[in-house]
């Protein structure tokens, strides 16, 4: 087409005002003009997730004072509200860090956590504040704090004891680096129940491979209550049962050197009367000739 063609094709579009004589390119691109201002602005705000029709400010809101925060904490504590108050309390460690403030609200985030039974969050706070305070006055009651998020979260004997090893460890930590604590009374009466505790579990697995016929499995358990819990209430029934479990593999030494250490411990105890009965049926009595692997352990222990 000449150019004197092209001119007039375009003018007679012009003059029509209509799209009828133009071709499909042109069509689509005179379209797209007119429509790209509206269809733009609208397409682009439905592809936005963000767009909810909220306006971005520029305004810079200024930091609230931290006493205000913490008091806003206290009182929110005062009427229970241990999560509300936790998150005003956390709130400094964010706006303050490292100040008196967040200290304080660090410590009391611990308490509103632990106080409304979300322990996990508590165990968090706490040990964050050991860690960055540990001379401080308060890093007994941090520990403590920690220490009984995990004994309130002790499972039944039949299930993992995670909690309650994990609540042990910590109590032992408390008594070591803070022997002068107002807490060492509680922390060592929980040490003993939760040694109680973890040795129970061990007595449950041995008496079930016991039960199954796993000897080894079974003493490897009753061994550990020996050499780890020796002064748990367990000792007297993991001594009957090794005396079981030796006398069924026909470890007859051993067998009766557990009995004898029994009656040697615990003269009175039901336990040794079933030990030495057993051993009796086989026409055995308690022995222990100090030269065998479970006479070692006692002594050891301070059993033998």
């Amino acid at each position: 087409m000449s150019l004197m063609n092209s001119a007039w094709m375009n003018s007679a579009v012009a003059r029509r005002g209509s799209l009828a004589f133009a071709g499909p390119a042109a069509r689509l691109a005179l379209l797209a003009a007119l429509l790209f201002p509206v269809a733009a602005c609208s397409t682009l705000e439905g592809l936005n997730p963000f767009a909810k029709g909220e306006k971005y400010e520029t305004k810079i809101l200024p930091d609230e004072p931290a006493d205000a925060i913490y008091d806003q904490g206290l009182a929110r504590l005062s009427k229970k509200d241990n999560e509300g108050a936790a998150k005003r309390f956390t709130e400094l460690d964010k706006q303050y860090p490292f100040s008196q403030q967040a200290r304080k609200g660090l410590l009391m985030s611990a308490y509103s956590y632990y106080n409304g039974g979300q322990y996990d969050d508590a165990i968090s706070s706490a040990n964050r504040f050991v860690s960055l305070y540990p001379s401080s006055p308060d890093a007994a009651y941090a520990m403590y704090l920690a220490a009984m998020s995990y004994y309130n979260q002790v499972p039944d004997i039949t299930r993992d004891q995670n909690s309650s090893e994990k609540g042990l460890g910590l109590f032992q930590q408390l008594v070591e680096r803070y022997p002068k604590s107002e807490y060492i009374d509680d922390a060592k009466y929980k040490i003993t129940v939760l040694r109680d505790q973890v040795a129970g579990k061990e007595m449950s697995i041995g008496r079930y491979y016991l039960g199954r016929n796993q000897y080894q499995g079974a003493i490897n358990r009753f061994d550990t209550v020996l050499a780890k819990y020796q002064t748990t209430r367990h000792v007297e029934e993991a001594l009957y049962r090794l005396t079981e479990a030796y006398l069924a593999l026909g470890i007859v030494s051993e067998a009766q050197t557990a009995a004898s250490i029994l009656g040697h411990n615990y003269p009175d105890s039901p336990w040794y009367k079933d030990a030495y009965d057993l051993l009796q049926k086989g026409g055995l009595s308690p022995n222990d000739d100090g030269g065998g692997i479970l006479s070692r352990l006692a002594k050891k222990v301070g059993l033998g």
